[in-house]
């Protein structure tokens, strides 16, 4: 959730959380019952025992819980191939190489391996996301936009400049999962030339010095980017005490925007919003004084056929196939009319496993399309 709006801007985590456990669904009882929900898990949310090849009230693959040695979950990795992944690059320089690149080899880089997707100057494109906007500084006070107060206004810009709260993340990415589709395939120096360049054509600083055309990026100035929405998220995530402060956030309903009857004793399961409304109803035969009046015909209106120009119409959607065979009048027609004129219609309207689409893939009337039909077999215009 962002903080500078925390009713009104989520996170994609918060959202899931507020869709599954707002206003509760079920909680730390402090029951001994064993049926019931005996723990809260990190996102407020109810944890519930096993009980008869049931969690709560749903039934679960007892295959799983009694015969889990038998499920083949695949071979635990070497050493190697966990280090050949285990990247991870945390805000706090924890997996950070050393290395350095340039804004301009970044560039470079950027055109020949990037633009196709992320657009000219990251700006996106091809349903990849964009790099960038412009100034990430005042991008980022956008994120407090919203339509709902002004239909109007423009709304949030959320690209990395603006939006991330960590550098680290950028630089994780692009040496774990680019380019697409050879990631893992850029150097530590490329990896630090292409997040110059990201950084530059989001206009930052780094320790007031503008991130221009010739900065070159090392280990010691990344350590030093002040993301502009560092503090712009909610609940606290980072530190040893993360996890019992996501706990402690959700469970007041309050800080999510949500209401409840008695919040912070009792988890509410329904009728948990406090009446706000008067409902006034319209009595009698309610409101009649239409004007226009209200039509109560509930007809559609009648469609005057069109006849067509079967000629033309045979022209343009059926002689690329029926030019090489059963072409207008042909006599190899005959053993397909020796069955009748109905079924020859029959198989026209509905399509044929031979290849034939229902009405030639046209959307003719059934009157039309047979006096198409009857060009094509006999040759002539009825």
């Amino acid at each position: 959730m962002f903080k500078l709006d925390r009713k009104l801007i989520m996170t994609a985590s918060t959202a899931a959380a507020v869709a599954l456990f707002t206003i509760g669904c079920g909680g730390n009882t402090g029951t001994t019952d064993t049926t019931k929900a005996d723990k809260v898990s990190i996102d407020g949310g109810s944890v519930y025992p096993v009980i008869n090849d049931k969690r709560g009230p749903y039934y679960v693959n007892p295959q799983v819980a009694k015969d889990a040695a038998l499920i083949n979950n695949g071979r635990v990795p070497t050493a190697n191939e966990l280090a050949a992944w285990d990247k991870d690059v945390m805000p706090d320089g924890t997996g950070l190489p050393e290395g350095s690149g340039s804004v301009e080899d970044g560039e470079e880089i950027y055109e020949a391996q990037c633009v196709m997707c992320h657009g000219d100057f990251g700006s996106g494109g091809g349903g990849y996301p964009a790099l960038s906007k412009g100034n990430a500084y005042e991008l980022q006070k956008t994120l407090t936009n919203n339509r709902w107060k002004d239909p109007d206004a423009d709304g949030p810009t959320r690209v990395f400049g603006s939006y991330w709260p960590q550098a680290s993340t950028m630089f994780w990415y692009i040496h774990d999962g680019m380019p697409h589709p050879f990631s893992k395939s850029l150097s530590i120096d490329e990896t630090y030339a292409l997040t110059a360049y990201v950084l530059n054509i989001n206009e930052f600083e780094i320790d007031g010095e503008e991130v221009d055309d010739e900065y070159v990026l090392d280990r010691e100035k990344f350590l030093k980017i002040k993301m502009p929405n560092v503090d712009g998220f909610e609940p606290n995530i980072d530190g040893p005490n993360a996890l019992a402060d996501v706990r402690a956030y959700y469970a007041k309903a309050e800080n999510f925007g949500g209401q409840n009857l008695n919040q912070g004793a009792v988890r509410c399961m329904q009728d948990c919003q406090k009446a706000s409304a008067k409902i006034v109803r319209i009595s009698g035969t309610g409101i009649s004084n239409f004007i226009p009046p209200m039509s109560d015909v509930r007809d559609l209106p009648v469609k005057k056929e069109v006849k067509v120009d079967s000629k033309e119409v045979y022209k343009n959607s059926c002689a690329m196939c029926h030019d090489s065979f059963l072409s207008p009048g042909s006599a190899e027609w005959e053993g397909y009319l020796a069955k009748g004129i109905d079924k020859v219609y029959a198989n026209g309207i509905h399509g044929t496993e031979g290849g034939m689409p229902a009405k030639g893939g046209s959307d003719l009337s059934d009157a039309n399309f047979k006096t198409v039909v009857d060009y094509i077999t006999t040759g002539k215009v009825k």
